[in-house]
């Protein structure tokens, strides 16, 4: 198995005392960077990947370099219809415009992988020539039995092929294709693969596990029996030819990192410097499903987040803003912001942990914001989101109703929770039914008549008043006015519901409560 270096931490914002910030070790490009985020469109674009393509964003911003997108689907079983787009739309949404890539071009292009077939011929061919790769015409029954075989073995091996094919000589291999015999292009890979740096883990020296007495090889396949390259072959071919100078992507490709550094000297290029960042594991330590709609990024817009609010949020897995020794920090940050604050060198090994909450309190923040300085941007998605229940409804009485509750909401979609301030009293709902199960009826009428004929505000305290120097509860008093102006439902406070309904509207509701209780 490949040796892992994953260590289990949460998110921390707040610098422990023991923090050494002198041992920082400063791994932030002087020069501009070029970088990219690569996707498959075999599903919608998630939260790992949006974190991923963050980070890349923000390394080229802060550098003065380019961020580009390049869609790596070569495995056309797989593509899922609308997650091409999908991803575009979710990197639009976040802020995330790419400098070159789908859409919007490039002089490095194209930016799909299907459409760069004959490009990664040129380099197959190139590498079969100088012995680097060789044709392999197993069948695939043949590899299956390889593959369990090897499992069996004690200690068993993660490398399988035993490289039956890489004797045949190359003409003899030219001429079995030529005569439509089908094969792949596998990579005549290195007794040991060579050591590598990375930005976060330092130098790394990662082997897979053989096993001496039965040797088998790590022979990647770099061309399918279709044509189309597999992932290892692409990605480092495009790289190179993009000029990609780092590569930030999720823990979980290390394994596969050797393999790219050995293909990089095959060719005898330059690898680009690798960055591979911490895996996003749920509260209880288990791995973020990516198959999960809950963390498909259009999924968060649907439920009201901001996209402020979930770049802010994914940021700070797996990095930490400048620390100062005895400064507190913000964790509250504008995509502008991270642009200038982002470097490497803030990054964190441990795994990140994803809870909920702090998504909330940065929705909740971001949306106050947004509400201050662009209320009438707020105004009018509040009025779509009320219009198709209250057709009749005035963008100055959506405006109203946000100025009198936003610091109630958490995402703008908590709007539709406020009926009883557009409509009548719903007194069947569960709060209503709950206060008439446990309420002294005769209490409750005799409070409700108290301040049925209520003049203003002013004259409502007074009337509370009055009702506690008789022996009731402010509580009880509350609950019960409460009960008759919004059906048990909790938000505003009574006076400002008052100011917001009007007072003749108010009165006609405790009369309504007074009915119901009544019956």
């Amino acid at each position: 198995m490949w040796r892992s270096i994953r260590q289990a931490s949460t998110l921390r914002l707040k610098p422990k005392k023991s923090l050494n910030l002198s041992k920082k070790v400063d791994v932030n490009p002087t020069t501009p960077a070029r970088t990219r985020f690569a996707p498959s469109p075999t599903g919608f674009l998630h939260m790992g990947s949006l974190r991923t393509a963050l980070y890349n964003y923000l390394l080229a911003k802060h550098t003065g370099g380019q961020f580009l997108v390049r869609l790596e689907d070569t495995d056309q079983k797989r593509l899922v219809e609308g997650a091409e787009q999908n991803i575009y739309d979710s990197l639009k949404w976040c802020g995330l415009q790419w400098d070159e890539g789908p859409l919007v071009g490039g002089d490095y292009g194209p930016y799909r992988q299907s459409e760069r077939s004959e490009i990664y011929k040129q380099y197959s061919d190139k590498l079969l020539e100088s012995g680097g790769a060789y044709r392999c015409f197993c069948p695939k029954e043949r590899l299956d039995s390889l593959r369990e075989s090897a499992m069996k073995l004690q200690p068993p091996t993660t490398v399988t092929y035993d490289r039956a094919c890489s004797h045949i000589p190359l003409e003899q291999s030219k001429e079995r294709a030529a005569k439509g015999e089908t094969f792949t292009i596998r990579f005549k890979s290195p007794t040991k693969y060579p050591k590598f740096d990375d930005l976060l883990h330092g130098t790394l020296d990662l082997q897979p596990q053989v096993n001496a007495d039965d040797v088998r090889y790590d022979d990647i396949v770099l061309v399918k029996s279709d044509g189309l390259p597999t992932y290892h072959f692409a990605n480092v071919i495009d790289d190179h030819l993009m000029k990609i100078t780092h590569v930030i992507r999720g823990e979980e490709w290390l394994a596969s990192t050797p393999k790219h550094v050995a293909l990089y000297d095959a060719f005898g290029w330059e690898a680009p410097k690798f960055v591979h960042i911490p895996l996003l594991t749920s509260t209880k330590d288990k791995k973020l499903s990516k198959r999960s709609g809950d963390i498909d990024v259009m999924n968060f817009k649907k439920r009201g987040f901001l996209p402020e609010a979930l770049v802010n949020f994914v940021a700070l897995f797996g990095w930490s803003p400048p620390r100062h020794a005895g400064v507190s920090i913000a964790e509250t940050f504008e995509l502008k912001e991270l642009e200038k604050l982002f470097t490497l060198s803030d990054l964190t090994k441990g795994n990140a942990k994803v809870d909920d909450k702090k998504l909330l309190f940065f929705n909740k923040h971001h949306l106050l914001k947004r509400i201050d300085e662009h209320l009438d941007h707020v105004v009018n998605e509040g009025y779509d989101l009320l219009s198709p229940a209250y057709p009749d409804i005035t963008k100055d009485t959506v405006k109203k109703l946000i100025n009198e509750v936003k610091h109630n909401f958490t995402t703008l979609n908590d709007i539709q929770n406020y009926d009883y301030l557009l409509a009548g009293v719903d007194f069947e709902n569960e709060n209503a039914k709950r206060f008439l199960e446990n309420t002294n009826r005769e209490e409750s009428i005799n409070i409700l008549k108290t301040v049925e004929d209520v003049t203003s505000v002013q004259d409502l305290d007074a009337k509370v008043d009055q009702l506690t120097s008789e022996g009731l509860k402010k509580r009880q008093v509350f609950e019960t006015i409460r009960f008759a102006l919004s059906g048990s439902i909790s938000g505003l406070k009574i006076p400002l519901l008052i100011n917001f309904i009007g007072l003749e509207n108010a009165k006609q509701r405790i009369r309504d409560a007074i009915e119901k209780l009544s019956n």
